[in-house]
């Protein structure tokens, strides 16, 4: 290959993920001093301190719902995991409050089917309820320890579920903390679950993924574990297909990890886990890019109050 190893990095035709997670950075802290926040002396883009978090909220009838949902759920002990890192300007979860929270507090949740709707499958202007954080022991025998929990999940009379999975700067699906932690050495289980510490506790992961059949022949032969890496995106995609729903991922086009495109077709996580899943699984999969949801909203042209600012806080054009 010609030139220095630095002008053929240059030249790498892909995304690069550090130059944009850099830029959203700058974005961020540019609207918190903008509007006069306190932040952290070394990391502008992040709040002062943990409790500034509903000032990363942009309605504050979203921020109020937010607490009241976190005390309603407390009093009857069901959870409601905010996110230690939800006064981040780049938090994911705030993300996702500040795009869906409004249409959950005026039920126009509308916008939301529209993204993802299929011929055949979905029913215009059917009742929809949404739920974040969602969470079932059950499904899994999670009896201990942090259970699997769904960012956002839709209710639509008449047609699927949704379960859907936020991201923004993330930089993976979570993998297995037993793997991570250093007690596994990420050897695969699939044809003896009895090596697998999970199985070992009562966990159901393997159990679902023989039920749905969602090991393809190349997972089933690889002597790496599936669930070493991918652990968060089997576990929701498994979820969502007990429950009978889809599997939604909605993610930013501009973020490199989970789709890209290149002179090589398209690639990134979300792109190389579906090609690996069997056909009759697939069509329970799907991507929204949180740039064609934030353009449905904007098209109804009922949101006009909050929709400029949220496309000016996140560096989005309308």
């Amino acid at each position: 290959m010609k030139g220095s190893p630095q002008q053929r990095a240059d030249s790498w035709p892909y995304a690069r993920h550090e130059v944009f997670e850099s830029k959203l950075r700058r974005q961020a802290a540019a609207f918190f001093r903008k509007k006069g926040y306190a932040v952290q002396a070394k990391y502008a883009y992040i709040l002062a301190d943990l409790a500034d978090w509903p000032r990363n909220i942009l309605l504050k009838e979203v921020a109020d719902y937010i607490v009241d949902e976190k005390k309603r759920r407390e009093e009857q002990k069901v959870g409601f995991p905010l996110h230690k890192y939800l006064h981040h300007g780049l938090s994911s979860q705030a993300m996702l409050f500040n795009l869906v929270g409004p249409l959950v507090v005026r039920n126009d949740l509308e916008p939301v089917l529209a993204v993802v709707r299929q011929p055949g499958i979905w029913r215009s202007q059917a009742k929809a309820v949404a739920r974040f954080e969602v969470e079932d022991r059950g499904v899994f025998n999670e009896d201990f320890g942090q259970p699997t929990s769904i960012d956002l999940v839709v209710d639509q009379e008449g047609g699927p579920t949704l379960f859907i999975e936020a991201k923004f700067v993330e930089r993976e699906f979570g993998g297995c903390s037993v793997f991570s932690r250093g007690d596994c050495e990420g050897r695969n289980p699939s044809h003896d679950t009895s090596t697998c510490y999970l199985q070992h506790i009562g966990r159901k992961y393997w159990e679902l993924i023989r039920k749905h059949g969602v090991l393809t022949e190349p997972w089933q032969t690889s002597p790496v574990c599936p669930l070493a890496c991918y652990y968060q995106f089997f576990r929701e995609m498994l979820f969502a297909l007990h429950q009978g729903g889809l599997f939604v991922l909605f993610h930013d086009e501009r973020n490199p990890t989970f789709s890209c495109e290149g002179p090589s077709g398209q690639r990134g996580i979300f792109a190389f886990l579906v090609s690996m899943l069997p056909q009759s699984v697939r069509s329970k999969v799907m991507a929204v890019s949180t740039q064609q949801l934030l353009g449905c909203i904007h098209a109804t042209g009922r949101h006009n109050d909050w929709v400029p600012e949220f496309a000016e806080k996140y560096d989005m054009q309308l």
